[in-house]
């Protein structure tokens, strides 16, 4: 896939992506990294159940739940959302909460009857139905996520590190909607940071600061693993600045326009030195100071960060404005020149007076 790069570890020439295997003793790589959606560690207990969800009197059975990230794996020890829901509707459209809590494994103290259960691993989840009978236990019951993790960074050029604030990461889903576009999963992810999602496809694009470098790529989550996916900006940041002389100081109160080869603008700034990263290509940059323009063409390669110094002695060419042509006619023909003019500059009818038919009143019948 364009734009990512390769690794040793992994089959896949198109990407660095390292899959590492949450065991038991694994589910640690995630807390190595910061982590979006996780929930704090609590004990094994109902955290929370709705007020009058239980009718007094009501023989309450216990439930046991676990969630394991693949069907062979181990139990998740944190970092899971239990929710049990009514299958009845209220009266707002809406199923009702019966009970939730965070952590672990889950244990709840429900009456007889039918529930759906949803247990969420970050961005990653499943739903089962739950039947509590009026007499007997219920067996534990084990929900299988098929949930991995994406951790994402990004390299400039070959190998040059990108300041994380300035990288940020969308994840869609790789099916395209009837409409074109992607279902988006989670926006503004920063570099470095564990993702939780169901085992699939996803389609990331990162961007590389605020102007016009992005790249895109499908990548692979595997149930039970982490994958570290680190993808390739073809782009650089390029410092700019107005200067009398080559290595002179920056020249204050400056407006930059940056255009494409084909024209087209894509950043401006007021600053004396202004940083822009942009997409490998070739550029002009436009400066503005005091009711003159200086320009200067430069090229961006990716991954060499560098300066482009625009002289005060590259000013814009000026277009001349478009020469007028006199044509010096001989005595015999100005009279017949000026009539000609004379009988072009006669009012010509409207059209209600061409619908009315009032026009021969103010046109000659020759």
């Amino acid at each position: 896939m364009p734009g990512i790069l390769p690794i040793a570890r992994s089959g896949l020439a198109a990407a660095l992506v390292a899959l590492t295997p949450l065991s038991a003793t694994a589910q640690d790589a995630f807390k190595e990294f910061k982590q979006l959606d996780t929930t704090a560690k609590m004990p094994k207990l109902n955290a929370f159940i709705a007020p009058g969800g239980v009718p007094q009197g009501t023989k309450l059975h216990a439930v046991a739940l676990e969630a394991k990230l693949t069907a062979s794996g181990d139990a998740v020890q944190d970092g899971l959302s239990w929710y049990v829901f009514s299958p009845v509707a209220g009266s707002d459209g809406k199923l009702p909460l019966i009970a939730s809590s965070q952590g672990g494994s889950a244990d709840f103290q429900l009456a007889p009857g039918d529930y759906f259960v949803n247990v969420s691993f970050g961005r990653a989840g499943v739903t089962r139905k739950l039947s509590v009978p009026e007499d007997g236990a219920v067996e534990k019951q084990t929900m299988v996520l098929e949930a991995g993790g994406l951790l994402l960074n990004a390299v400039s050029g070959s190998d040059v590190r990108i300041r994380p604030n300035q990288l940020s990461f969308s994840i869609y889903s790789a099916d395209v909607r009837d409409d074109g576009e992607r279902g988006l999963v989670m926006a503004d992810v920063p570099p470095d940071t564990v993702v939780r999602l169901n085992a699939g496809t996803y389609h990331v694009v990162s961007e590389y600061g605020d102007t016009n470098a992005s790249v895109r790529a499908d990548i692979q989550v595997e149930a039970g693993k982490l994958t570290e996916a680190t993808l390739q900006h073809k782009a650089a940041q390029i410092n700019f600045k107005l200067v009398s002389e080559k290595g002179g100081e920056a020249v204050a109160d400056t407006a930059w326009s940056i255009l494409t080869a084909a024209g087209d603008s894509v950043g401006e700034s007021v600053s004396a030195f202004p940083t822009m990263v942009l997409a490998e290509g070739e550029y002009s940059a436009v400066a503005r100071n005091k009711d003159k323009i200086y320009q200067r063409d430069f090229k961006v390669v990716a991954g060499k960060n560098t300066d482009v110094e625009v002289l005060m002695q590259d000013v814009q060419p000026e277009q001349a404005p478009a020469a007028t042509t006199l044509q010096q006619l001989p005595p015999e023909q100005q009279g017949q020149a000026q009539a000609g003019q004379t009988q072009a500059h006669e009012a010509l009818p409207s059209f209600e007076q061409l619908q009315s038919g009032s026009a021969g009143n103010s046109v000659d019948s020759d």
